[in-house]
């Protein structure tokens, strides 16, 4: 979404917060019956402070966040704050009409059967509904805390074997640590980054990938972090390829050329990591005489950049080979990858970040981001042909993770017999 649709959407939030903060204050009231008045008052007015403040500081880091470098930090913790009060409040509110509504059939009812009400049976019941109402809203409010202060942070390892028969014999058992989508405009602490690193680089995989995104928007954003993440090497070598929000699309630049000046400084700072960055070309792996080949595409995504080519990419590939193709946007998979005549082998994307949100157990597995992509997170195979979509190393404008964390990618190759 561009910024201008997407101040839009925000802006209309920020009315609709605001109209839903009223209903909120009535249940407060009832909520306070039996405070002293000026123990209502400072409360209540706490509350408004509160509320509007975080509507304001919203307000007023979206008219910063258009120009280079876009959303910093701030403004992604100021957003987070928002989602989070906003969320709370839905929360709140829907208690209150439910009991609203409960307390309008049981009047209808006794208007009906004409049947006296109870004098204190409204004002005890009305309490008791803004008392679970406080305490349902509480949950997520506190959820996204968590996730902010904590979840983001919380890497976990994928790991995950992948058979095939073609698979030359030298390359049975090799391993593959991918990352993806790492956002290094939106960190906030470099020890807790570090401790990413770690984790993958534990792994002692015989190759790295990287499947784009590194930035927000700006080549500078990753420069703090070069020496931290340049920690990531692999026998085999590390590789990269672009993302969407690599080319820079998603703030005014004052000229074209600045624009490209930044996309030759983020393709220079791949350089400085020591990661090869693939730009719609291959190359081959070799092990004991025998060779794999890996593919690397430019952003391709349906409604997103359209800059990659899988065709250029794949010329003088033996089509016999075994392929592994880097692709951030698993649409790519979608609608080209698994029907093109060039049967590619496994395919690593990223891009989807899981939504930063969701449910991963063993019965239950749900974001909301599933309606967008046919696979959002972890393997999908169809006519032998493999997508593993990573979760993401990092998070974008929620600076937070609830449910879906972040994730280190250990794929190894297993040759069936």
């Amino acid at each position: 979404m561009r910024h201008g649709g997407f101040f839009q959407l925000f802006l209309i939030f920020i009315v609709i917060s605001i109209l839903m903060d009223l209903y909120v204050h009535q249940g407060l009231r009832t909520l306070l019956l039996g405070n002293s008045k000026t123990t209502r008052r400072v409360i209540l007015w706490v509350y408004w402070v509160i509320s509007l403040g975080v509507v304001m500081l919203f307000l007023l880091s979206l008219s910063s966040a258009s120009k280079p470098p876009g959303m910093k930090p701030y403004h992604q913790w100021v957003l987070s704050l928002f989602l989070g009060f906003l969320v709370s409040k839905i929360v709140f509110i829907l208690v209150l009409v439910m009991g609203d509504a409960y307390r309008l059939i049981a009047g209808l009812v006794n208007v009906i059967r004409k049947t006296p009400e109870q004098g204190s049976y409204i004002p005890s019941r009305r309490k008791f509904v803004s008392e679970a109402a406080v305490l349902l809203a509480a949950v997520p409010f506190s959820s996204f805390l968590y996730a902010m202060f904590k979840g983001k942070y919380d890497y976990r390892v994928h790991k995950q074997t992948l058979y095939f028969k073609d698979l030359p014999q030298a390359f049975d058992g090799f391993t593959i640590t991918q990352l993806s989508d790492i956002h290094s405009g939106s960190f906030d602490s470099a020890a807790a980054v570090q401790r990413g690193i770690d984790l993958a680089n534990a792994q002692k995989s015989d190759l790295f990938v990287f499947t784009g995104d590194l930035v927000n928007n700006v080549a500078s954003e990753i420069e703090p972090y070069i020496s931290q993440f340049g920690q990531l090497k692999a026998p085999y070598g590390q590789y990269s390829i672009l993302g969407n929000h690599d080319y820079g699309d998603y703030v005014e630049w004052g000229s074209a050329q600045e624009k490209a000046d930044n996309l030759r400084k983020l393709k220079e700072n791949h350089k400085a990591l020591g990661y090869r960055l693939l730009l719609d070309e291959n190359l081959e792996l070799e092990k004991e005489g025998q060779k794999i080949t890996l593919i690397g595409v430019q952003n391709w995504g349906r409604g997103f950049i359209q800059m990659g080519s899988l065709d250029k990419a794949l010329q003088g590939v033996d089509p016999a080979a075994f392929k592994v193709l880097l692709s951030h946007d698993p649409t790519h998979w979608e609608e080209i990858v698994r029907y093109h005549p060039t049967q590619i082998h496994l395919t690593l994307s990223g891009h989807t970040h899981g939504a930063q949100f969701g449910i991963e157990t063993d019965s239950l597995r749900w974001s909301p981001v599933k309606y967008r992509y046919l696979n959002w997170a972890g393997i999908l195979e169809q006519n032998k042909r493999y997508l593993y979509v990573n979760r993401g190393f990092g998070f974008l404008a929620f600076s937070g993770r609830l449910g879906i964390w972040p994730e280190i990618t250990v794929i190894e190759l297993k040759r069936k017999a």
